[in-house]
């Protein structure tokens, strides 16, 4: 049975269907053990010590006696109903003698290191301890996820420098749910906020959910040198390590990609894979992260142009990684038989073993990427070879026709061009000009009409030459 904040926050956080759910592991409980430096809870002959200037809530579930106690300068305890501290007198039967026992500073746990978050699809598989494995960037919360701080409990979280915003979708501190970014700076200048939410970069509420049913990338990769800062990667022996896209570490096992079309699900796809197959005993050991990625594409295998989304499956099983390529030959048969129902365009898979399969779309990929680089091989040696015949001149250049002059392009004035205006050659101010004609008695004869002009206005010439009553010429 949940407790009552949980019930309270499974109804407030209903319907973020497509967001993961994030939660805070270390706790400042008092009642944590691991919290003290002796191993064990102070019991009524301990003296209680809080280093002085450790900045620090911490939770108090129950009550406990104490011989003696000091306290930091700056701190709170948060009671629970029936929880605080009574005066012992040193004698408390089946304590012991009575040691020091000092409080571990919490300040060093910070939010982005991924060991110290476990994610779940819902808030009941959350409670119930069904969480899912995931790449080192996706560990630490995206900006669609929700976040969880347990409700009976207090916490320090170190949100790191750089004084950069840290997006969420929301945030859940002691049952309380913040959604609104007003209201959760306010919680985080209390008191309370202050000493459970520390560092100059600040976290964020409010982002969106992912609306986009094939999933959204994490968009943690801009945090991914703080991320990986705190992860230590073991050595691997198997026989090529991969390196799944958002993991900090090279890993024996084997990645799956799935390329999608419309109608894929990303969270009815993790479903149906957790149903089919890690349900099986033989696959018990096997963990498996799914995530939204962006593959770039490259020409003949070569030249970047562009990244397309997809879908990554991260197998891995321990040192040699069997269980996995088992489990990855098994998601591709499935996409294969079923790829059209589920909105699955192709799959393959890689292995550490050195194996590797398709769908049957998928089947020539490879061996196009491998003729495609030796295309391109082939293309670069023939040019280095023409390239030094022609400078020892073996193979000489064609000659290239001359370029016609740009002025024969140029446009032809008006009297050139066809239809035009007839070229006048030059001007003649002796017939240009009536005016400029000599007055020259008997040049034309006794004939006063040697020039005539008609109604339409025309122009003729009569030429002495030449007789009307003629029809040949005598010279």
């Amino acid at each position: 049975m949940p407790e009552a904040p949980d019930v309270l926050l499974l109804f407030c956080l209903v319907g973020a269907a497509d967001a993961l759910y994030k939660r805070w592991i270390p706790d400042t409980n008092y009642e944590n053990e691991t919290n003290w430096d002796k191993g064990a809870v102070p019991c009524g002959n301990d003296v209680v010590r809080f280093s002085a200037q450790t900045q620090v809530s911490v939770f108090v579930e129950s009550a406990h006696a104490v011989r003696e106690t000091r306290l930091p300068v700056d701190g709170e305890f948060i009671l629970n109903s029936g929880g605080g501290f009574y005066a012992s007198d040193g004698r408390e039967p089946g304590c012991g003698p009575g040691v020091a026992t000092r409080f571990k500073d919490p300040g060093s746990l910070r939010w982005f290191d991924p060991a110290l978050w476990q994610a779940a699809a819902s808030l009941d598989d959350l409670r119930r301890g069904r969480f899912l494995f995931s790449v080192h960037e996706e560990s630490v919360p995206c900006r669609w996820d929700d976040v969880v701080f347990r409700a009976l409990s207090s916490f320090r979280v170190d949100t790191g420098s750089g004084g950069s915003s840290v997006p969420v979708r929301a945030v859940s501190v002691r049952g309380k749910v913040f959604d609104g970014r007003a209201e959760f700076a306010q919680y985080l200048s209390s008191r309370s906020g202050r000493l459970q939410f520390h560092g100059s970069s600040a976290v964020t509420v409010g982002n969106p959910g992912c609306g986009d049913p094939s999933g959204c990338e994490c968009g943690n990769s801009a945090n991914r040198r703080r991320i990986c800062s705190s992860v230590t990667c073991a050595s691997v022996e198997c026989k090529k390590p991969l390196l799944p896209v958002g993991h900090c570490c090279e890993v024996c096992g084997a990645i799956v990609t799935i390329r999608y079309a419309a109608g894929f699900d990303l969270q009815t796809y993790r479903q149906r894979i957790h149903h089919l197959f890690l349900v099986l005993p033989k696959y018990k050991s096997v963990q498996l992260g799914m995530s939204k990625v962006s593959r770039s594409r490259r020409l003949m295998g070569i030249v970047p142009f562009g990244a397309s989304p997809e879908v990554q499956l991260t197998l891995l099983d321990g040192e040699k990684g069997a269980e996995s390529e088992a489990l990855a030959w098994d998601v591709v048969s499935d996409a294969r038989s079923h790829g059209s129902v589920l909105g699955i365009a192709g799959a393959e898979f890689r292995a550490s073993s050195g194996g590797g399969g398709s769908s049957s779309d998928q089947s020539g990929a490879s061996a196009g990427t491998v003729v495609g680089v030796v295309l391109a091989v082939f293309v670069a040696i023939a040019i280095v070879i023409v390239v030094a015949l022609i400078r020892r001149g073996v193979v000489r250049m064609p000659s290239m026709p001359s370029a016609p002059s740009l002025s024969s392009f140029t446009r032809k004035k008006d009297g050139e061009e066809l239809g035009g205006p007839l070229d006048r050659g030059y001007d003649n101010p002796m017939f240009d000009n009536l005016n400029m004609l000599p007055d020259v008695p008997g040049l034309h004869g006794n004939e006063a009409n040697s020039i005539s002009i008609t109604q339409t206005g025309g122009v003729y010439f009569a030429n002495p030459v030449y007789d009307e009553n003629e029809t040949d010429f005598n010279a």
